[in-house]
């Protein structure tokens, strides 16, 4: 009697903090299904344009052709449906819907790596990756090097005034920052004119 063997899909979550290597680990993990004859594809939010609008960069300069999508429903409509692999960059600009849409990947028998952001600048589970967490096969959590000890660092720290959830950037935007030295929001120390010399600085009274 013949036996149907059906495609098993699954999600691998990659989560971290901002230069902890998420990126990196994901172009890793599609090119390894590449070497193993899968046929990939590859998404990330087209708000991202940090380093190019057509490649996943990482912030060592490693790179990855993709295809920018502005939501997660897009992702579906683009999608060649006979690849085995997934792989979605920086899914915190995706939102809730994200999750429904790995999960259909999954379901159809593909392998779905996401990657992205688990906490947001105050410190709060930024999703849609908690959710993603709860529902992958497998989760890798990734850390960075706080920019302040040394320590490894879990947070994401905001340096620039904006209050908005979503804000693009990199280096000049953002530092990895540990549990003790993170600060929710916006450090007051960053926004302090240090452009002046203490000396000509105005202490105490006239």
């Amino acid at each position: 009697m013949d036996i149907l063997i059906h495609n098993t899909g699954w999600i691998e979550a990659i989560c971290g903090p901002m230069f902890s290597g998420k990126s990196e680990e994901l172009i890793r993990r599609l090119r390894r299904a590449t070497i193993a004859r899968k046929r990939i594809q590859v998404f990330k939010p087209a708000i991202d344009t940090r380093y190019s609008a057509s490649e996943i960069v990482t912030h060592n300069d490693n790179r990855m052709t993709c295809d920018p999508v502005p939501s997660a429903t897009a992702i579906l409509k683009c999608l060649d449906w006979r690849v085995q692999a997934v792989g979605i960059d920086e899914c915190n600009f995706f939102g809730t819907e994200l999750v429904e849409i790995a999960t259909q990947l999954a379901d159809s028998g593909k392998q779905v790596i996401v990657a992205g952001l688990d906490t947001d600048y105050l410190g709060r589970p930024f999703p849609p990756m908690p959710d993603l967490l709860a529902i992958a096969e497998s989760i890798t959590k990734t850390l960075a090097v706080c920019m302040k000890c040394g320590n490894p660092a879990k947070h994401t720290q905001r340096l620039v005034e904006s209050n908005d959830l979503i804000f693009v950037g990199a280096a000049e935007a953002y530092e990895a920052r540990c549990r003790r030295c993170f600060e929710p929001g916006i450090p007051s120390q960053e926004v302090l004119d240090f452009g002046k010399h203490p000396s000509k600085q105005k202490l105490g009274r006239d």
